[in-house]
């Protein structure tokens, strides 16, 4: 249904793109559960993967999140047994957040939970689709992220 002013939610590339990320975040969550991760710890455990040793406010910048949402997520992720936390020797002030046996244990069964959903979205499209999809949403990235400062 069209809106008085023309505007159609279907035919709108941010309702389209909000949509699937929230399918894509629904699909994950649910595979992501079977390991007793939640959704918000799989960006952190990834940067960690990449590499440790690092501070909260790398994480955040990494992310792009919020601090206080990232400080939040890692106690749970202590909590949870998946990070320890250690001071830096350089700076006393700052502290590292590294895996733990647990939280590196959960690379290659998680990296294949979002491969999976990853597979199961992308079904039907060749690899010139994807290439260009890519393209495309780095060229809209780019448009916008002067507009989020």
């Amino acid at each position: 249904m069209t809106t008085e002013s023309g505007f159609r939610r279907e035919e709108s590339l941010g309702y389209a793109v909000n949509l699937l990320g929230r399918l894509f975040a629904r699909a994950l969550d649910r595979r992501l559960n079977r390991h007793g991760v939640a959704l918000g710890q799989f960006p952190i455990l990834l940067v960690l993967w990449e590499q440790e040793g690092i501070t909260q406010s790398e994480i955040a910048r990494r992310l792009d999140i919020e601090q206080p949402t990232v400080a939040n997520t890692l106690k749970r992720m202590e909590r949870d047994g998946l990070v320890s936390f250690s001071p830096d020797p350089g700076n006393r002030r700052q502290v590292l957040i590294g895996l733990t046996a647990k939280g590196r244990a959960l690379q290659s069964p998680l990296i294949a939970e979002a491969q999976a959903v990853n597979e199961r979205a992308s079904q039907g499209l060749s690899a010139a689709d994807s290439e260009r999809f890519f393209a495309l949403l780095r060229n809209m990235s780019a448009n916008l992220s002067d507009l989020s400062e």
